[in-house]
């Protein structure tokens, strides 16, 4: 089957930085290992299906970078040009959530419209950002980029599960922001679920891990069985932020930080992700 027959979708991870100055204790609490050193990559996504694109998250741009002191790699919309994408071109956005990492980038997108959920909205304008810890992963300029959306018509609400487009599916699961939406997009592999940040990591999800940066530990572990539902086999969730991703699937294309999700995962991965999902 060739992609985009028969309402499938080409889906690609698009890497654009890394932070490994980082420990499982970053990652996971209650880890035994918590000072072992533990890698995170940042991704973005694309759908496409014919002309049409579909991108997932925006990441954020080098003044967010230094702002945070977390360096990026390269620049979003160069990470995109070796896929033929021009940052001008893009006319739709699902924004998972707006952490900076995710929506950091809006700005960079200025003819897109953003697919969000109302209760990410009402989360980052709301009288949860009166407190430090919740506030902390959120930057206001791309909160305000939202609201300027939607005052331009350009951003579309969503409350729980909606269809955005044949073979196109958000689902609000919460846990780690109170608005954060999965996407779950048919593929020539079956059904294939981008986590974003309801899994930072396959740990995550096929082990029960909670993420510290936590809004509701309940939605965050009933999240784990929301995204097993929603995929045609296990190895079709990708996490948000796991570098093994880049193990598990297929590189696009020598040279370039581009992964195909679309396909499935490579069967060297086989027994390395059957002993992911059954522990």
């Amino acid at each position: 089957m060739t992609t985009g027959e028969s309402g499938t979708w080409e889906v690609l991870a698009v890497k654009y930085a890394e932070r490994n100055a980082r420990t499982r204790a970053d990652s996971f609490l209650f880890d035994d290992a918590h000072d072992t050193p533990h890698e995170m990559d940042y991704y973005i996504w694309v759908l496409r299906q014919g002309a049409r694109v579909i991108l997932v998250d925006t990441g954020y741009d080098d003044p967010e970078a230094t702002r945070r002191d977390r360096p990026i790699q390269i620049d979003p919309r160069t990470a995109l040009r070796p896929l033929g994408i021009a940052a001008e071109d893009v006319t739709e956005v699902i924004v998972t959530h707006l952490h900076y990492d995710h929506a950091g980038g809006l700005h960079l997108f200025p003819n897109a419209k953003l697919h969000l959920q109302a209760a990410e909205m009402a989360f980052a304008t709301g009288p949860c950002m009166c407190h430090d810890a919740l506030r902390m992963p959120f930057t206001a300029d791309h909160v305000c980029e939202a609201v300027k959306r939607l005052f331009a018509g350009q951003l579309q609400f969503h409350d729980g599960s909606a269809e955005i487009a044949d073979g196109v599916r958000l689902h609000c699961i919460g846990g780690h922001s109170k608005g954060l939406q999965a996407v779950q997009v048919r593929t020539q592999a079956g059904w294939l679920c981008l986590a974003s940040d309801a899994a930072h990591y396959y740990e995550n999800v096929f082990r029960g891990k909670v993420f510290p940066l936590v809004v509701d530990v309940d939605d965050m572990l009933a999240g784990f069985e929301t995204l097993k539902s929603l995929v045609s086999a296990p190895g079709l969730i990708v996490p948000g932020h796991d570098p093994l991703v880049r193990q598990v699937f297929p590189r696009w294309r020598m040279g370039a930080d581009i992964w195909r999700l679309d396909a499935g995962p490579v069967a060297a991965d086989a027994d390395w992700l059957n002993s992911i999902t059954d522990s």
